[in-house]
């Protein structure tokens, strides 16, 4: 039995949906935007201002570049003083969500979607690898551009640009700050076409997986 599952996927795909359904079905965790504030709270840098930095940005020196000053928490959303002023602000957000997820997966078991969870845990000698699911959610893209129209209230003639910035958002963040690329296959325990399955049976799909790994 797998304790720990993380979610990655592309938008639209339905992966935060799956998650969720996963949690209540095993009785888990469910961690996904609630990190930002947990985040926010033992590194003293406003959840606004980690919301706005995560996957819109390709490298921390650059983001701090384009601020003008090597380290700027104090304009960009955090109190003056916080924080390391060496690291660049888009570490100091990484840095803070990765002590966050390692922590809620020393709790207990749990489902977390998203912000790198995958490679923070599985690369971190805290974890037990024996207890940790890996799991990458995609579909075809005309597939997300109907979820993304009739979920998230995007017009259908904008979605596909969209839901390929995004994608590309994620990627560049992701491979940003892991050793892995976004989306391969290599590094995943499993990866599943959520509009092949429908999101009830590919969550029922991960569970299956997770007890009998």
């Amino acid at each position: 039995m797998r304790h720990i599952i993380t979610i990655s996927r592309e938008y639209g795909s339905g992966g935060r949906t799956i998650g969720k359904k996963v949690a209540d079905t095993l009785g888990f965790a469910y961690y996904d935007k609630e990190i930002i504030d947990m985040a926010a709270q033992e590194s003293g840098l406003a959840a606004e201002f980690i919301e706005k930095t995560e996957q819109n940005i390709s490298s921390g020196w650059l983001y701090n570049l384009l601020l003008g000053s090597s380290y700027a928490v104090g304009t960009a959303g955090a109190p003056p003083g916080t924080g390391n002023p060496i690291l660049p602000l888009a570490d100091q957000v990484f840095n803070a969500e990765r002590k966050t997820i390692l922590r809620l997966a020393q709790q207990g078991s749990c489902v977390i979607v998203g912000r790198c969870a995958d490679y923070i845990l599985s690369t971190d000698p805290s974890i037990n690898n024996n207890e940790l699911l890996n799991v990458f959610v995609y579909a075809p893209l005309r597939e997300r551009i109907k979820r993304a129209v009739a979920h998230y209230t995007i017009p259908e003639q904008d979605a596909s640009k969209l839901i390929i910035q995004i994608d590309k958002r994620r990627a560049n963040h992701y491979n940003t700050f892991t050793e892995n690329t976004w989306g391969d296959r290599r590094h995943y325990d499993l990866m599943v076409n959520s509009s092949l399955l429908g999101l009830d049976r590919t969550a029922e799909l991960i569970v299956e997986s997770a007890q009998k790994a």
